[in-house]
């Protein structure tokens, strides 16, 4: 229900590129936006930014892991969607949290190993499809 001028303004105040949508009052997550949505959805087609909701531009395909699901699958689900960040979700669809490629990344030990994923996982090409 808020517009993206609102929306925009909490990305900007919060230095974040993604806002998770929630359902208003059970915290379920129905979509995300990012700073780029607002401005390919919506800018470029001459939409209000205070009279347009967060609902009408946001991203409705939304890839989600689980709390227990294994980091490497997450990473995969990167790879083979082309996203950057995963909203992680409980069994009712409730938002507990995102990991993005940057949380992965520093939890990896090998420095090359994380330049060469990020660029890989940015690039297109899956990694773990390489022959």
């Amino acid at each position: 229900e808020m517009s993206l001028q609102e929306v925009a303004k909490i990305l900007r105040d919060g230095d974040i590129g993604i806002l998770p949508i929630v359902e208003k009052g059970t915290s379920k997550l129905i979509g995300l936006i990012t700073d780029r949505d607002i401005v390919i959805r919506a800018v470029v087609d001459g939409k209000s930014v205070t009279n347009t909701e967060v609902g009408e531009v946001m991203t409705k395909k939304v890839f989600t892991a689980k709390p227990d699901d294994f980091v490497f699958e997450v990473a995969r689900m990167m790879g083979d969607k082309q996203v950057r960040r995963v909203p992680i979700v409980d069994n009712k669809g409730i938002l507990k949290g995102i990991i993005s490629m940057a949380d992965i990344a520093l939890e990896m030990e090998d420095a090359c190993e994380i330049a060469e994923t990020l660029e890989e996982i940015s690039s297109g090409e899956a990694f773990w499809n390489k022959n």
